[in-house]
């Protein structure tokens, strides 16, 4: 039997700033290599405080539970380490960093992941092979990291990086928010020329629309910090066609999810 990727028990997550304020209050997931998760639900339900947690973030206190990552508790391990254990978090908002070539800052990246400084020519070969399938110019590369990208762009330079570090695990953390149709085609099918059979994704999304690019094994419905609905694909179909509001009311949390 193959051993799970993530394994999410009993998670409960609050700011660290803020003790009291308990954001994840119970969740429990697994996903398996090759498998998409997609994880769906209203504003303020908790979906980038879970993905934050799972990657790492220290604005974010497990209080409760376990991650597991390949067999390995990895629930207080610092962020920078589960990185190079291969997991992959592409963030909602990019950080924009002025003055660091996307050339030499994924070369860094790459150098984390592995352990050891990879030759120049080793590098550049996998870059133009990542670039290709991402149909991207090495022009694209030799820019800032973020620095006046388009929301578009902002994305396809995390889906290159993903592209790079081949990471087992990767975590798109509303990698559809803010782009147009024709962009969020170019990005979605970026992440699918990346894909690996052995490679899990965790996909974070308010809108059906991405999955029609990216189509997930499993859907879950986050609301108020936990999962409250779990389906197939046709799942994302029903929330596309009528909103939250009937499932959240058959199963009786309406109220519950307009006061989170």
């Amino acid at each position: 039997m193959t051993e799970p990727l993530l394994e999410l028990r009993g998670l409960k997550v609050s700011l660290t700033e803020k003790p009291d304020v308990q954001i994840i209050k119970g969740v429990d997931l697994v996903v398996n290599p090759g498998e998409v998760h997609a994880l769906m639900g209203p504003n303020g339900s908790g979906k980038t405080t879970l993905s934050s947690a799972i990657a790492g973030s220290p604005a974010y206190t497990v209080d409760e539970g376990r991650i597991i990552y390949k067999g390995d508790d990895i629930t207080h391990v610092k962020a920078d380490d589960r990185a190079r254990r291969g997991l992959f978090l592409s963030f909602q908002y990019p950080t924009v960093i002025p003055g660091v070539t996307m050339v030499n800052f994924m070369r860094e990246a790459l150098k984390a992941r592995r352990g050891a400084e990879v030759p120049a020519r080793e590098f550049i070969t996998e870059l133009r092979e990542t670039l290709t399938k991402l149909k991207m110019s090495e022009e694209f590369a030799r820019r800032y990291v973020n620095d006046g990208f388009s929301g578009g762009e902002k994305k396809r330079a995390e889906i290159l990086q993903m592209g790079l570090l081949k990471p087992d695990l990767a975590i798109l953390d509303e990698t559809d928010s803010g782009l147009d149709v024709d962009a969020l085609r170019t990005v979605a099918e970026g992440v699918q020329a990346l894909r690996r059979p052995e490679m899990g994704i965790l996909l974070i999304t308010h809108y059906e629309r991405i999955l029609n690019y990216i189509h997930p094994n499993f859907v879950h419905i986050l609301v108020s910090g936990r999962i409250v609905k779990s389906g197939d694909a046709s799942l994302a179909q029903q929330i596309e066609n009528g909103g939250y509001d009937p499932i959240l009311k058959e199963l009786g949390l309406l109220e519950g999810a307009a006061a989170s």
